[in-house]
């Protein structure tokens, strides 16, 4: 009691000294930390998105163990005598889940050694496609993504050369800041051009943590983000994405992607398994091999499927499982303070902060959680910095949805790197908000126009997360 007297009577003269009152910072309350509700687990490093939920019972946590082996060990090429981890291929862009989410985090983008290139993309992928009617249609030689490896005696489909220019600017007060401008080419083509009119997304691989919270918010209330955003006075007009799910066999909202262009983390899984690495399962029966690839239809399989039921559903239930790490520092001054300026700037429209999960059949441990993961999961128009010209669904080429914010101050702890956006283009969280346009330009503006210190405070509480 002695030291909540000293602390109360302590901070009306930190505010003061800080320059603003009591009104200019957000409230805190114990418990605010724990962003995954439930599910939160208290810890940092290298392994803070790598922990089952902590509020999952002893007697499953062995199926969340084999999935994390099934997610993490390389799969090899057929035939082998690894008979459950062989089918590699024939095109793929990584060996493993884990490759890609290494320790569960945020893929990098490549490296760069004197300013040059120094190795291909694998946790960043290019998705293609080229126009046709009022949608769209594979690409004639390379189909839905660009594949850069390939098992021996299948071609790969070429190289990724990325080159960034940099783009000056400066904030209200003075300060200069510099946005790297990616360019994105293709090179070495294996099976002849490109289609002239071939549109690409370049995305890059999240964080696998809370995906399973993400998939147990009601659809009602995605669909209220979107009511309540009708009328907004910064123009911000979010829509939920609706695609085609091969778990549910129908039409659902979509929750994940970078254009919430998958509606389920079942299907998210088994997608990536046969889109990145030529892992085929009983939703997903072939792989991708484009009439010109005829080194690629011929190639060996691992059998028919290469991943089965069983084994996937292991996958779906460790990536559904993951906790979500609590926030650090909630009750200190400036990320309180960043707290209340991330509300002042309208930034909480489309990072809607909190909700009541609904109830997910045979996971209690992410049913009726209260969760603050910062997302409206609708699609927006960004701008035309951001586009990248590629529908996706109902999404437009300039829209993207709204990411979760859970454990982006965690991303250098994990993963060694501060790279955000969909493709890694921003160098640090201020980096990633100067790129906000289209419906986030009133808030990028309010940010710019910030003192420096208030937008120290506003990357501390973002930081934070």
């Amino acid at each position: 009691m002695k030291n909540k007297l000293l602390i109360a009577a302590a901070l009306p003269v930190a505010l003061s000294l800080a320059g603003f009152g009591a009104a200019e910072v957000a409230a805190y309350r114990s418990g605010d930390e724990k962003l995954g509700g439930d599910t939160t687990v208290y810890e940092t490093g290298r392994n803070a998105f790598s922990l089952p939920a902590a509020n999952m019972a002893s007697e499953r946590q062995t199926r969340f163990f084999i999935g994390n082996s099934f997610f993490k060990k390389a799969w090899v090429e057929a035939p082998s005598s690894t008979t459950a981890r062989d089918g590699l291929g024939p095109h793929f862009i990584a060996r493993s889940c884990g490759a890609c989410h290494a320790f569960d985090g945020r893929g990098e983008t490549p490296a760069f050694e004197n300013g040059l290139q120094s190795e291909q993309p694998m946790a960043l992928l290019f998705r293609l496609s080229i126009p046709k009617g009022n949608g769209t249609a594979l690409e004639p030689n390379y189909g839905g993504q660009f594949n850069n490896d390939a098992v021996p005696g299948v071609k790969p489909e070429g190289k990724v050369d990325i080159r960034y220019t940099e783009r000056s600017g400066r904030y209200a007060d003075g300060e200069p800041y510099s946005l790297a401008v990616p360019d994105y080419r293709f090179t070495e083509l294996g099976y002849g051009p490109m289609h002239l009119q071939v549109q690409v997304s370049p995305r890059i691989a999240p964080q696998m943590i809370g995906l399973g919270l993400i998939e147990a918010i009601r659809d009602e209330d995605i669909v209220a983000n979107a009511e309540k955003q009708k009328n907004d006075p910064d123009g911000v007009s979010g829509r939920p994405n609706r695609v085609p799910d091969a778990f549910a066999k129908q039409t659902v909202i979509g929750r994940f992607g970078w254009k919430a262009n998958v509606g389920s983390i079942a299907h998210q899984s088994a997608g990536a398994f046969n889109g990145d690495m030529g892992i085929t399962s009983p939703p997903f029966p072939a792989e991708e091999c484009m009439p010109s690839q005829q080194d690629c239809q011929k190639a060996v399989r691992g059998g028919h499927p290469e991943i089965d039921a069983k084994k996937l559903d292991a996958v779906i239930f460790y990536s559904r499982t993951l906790a979500v790490p609590a926030q650090r520092n909630a009750d200190r001054l400036d990320v309180r303070r960043g707290a209340w300026l991330f509300n002042e700037a309208r930034c909480t429209t489309c990072h809607t902060p909190g909700y009541t999960t609904g109830v997910l059949k045979n996971l209690p441990e992410v049913s009726k959680q209260r969760i603050r993961p910062y997302t409206d999961l609708l699609l927006h128009d960004m701008g035309e910095g951001l586009a990248d010209n590629r529908p996706d669904a109902l999404a437009t080429g300039r829209e993207w949805k709204t990411p979760p914010l859970w454990g982006i101050g965690l991303f250098n702890d994990v993963n060694g790197h501060t790279r955000y956006l969909h493709d890694g283009r921003a160098r640090n969280l201020a980096e990633a908000i100067l790129w906000h346009g289209g419906e986030a330009e009133a808030s990028r503006k309010r940010f710019a126009n910030f003192s420096k210190a208030d937008r120290g405070a506003l990357i501390a509480f973002l930081d934070s997360l």
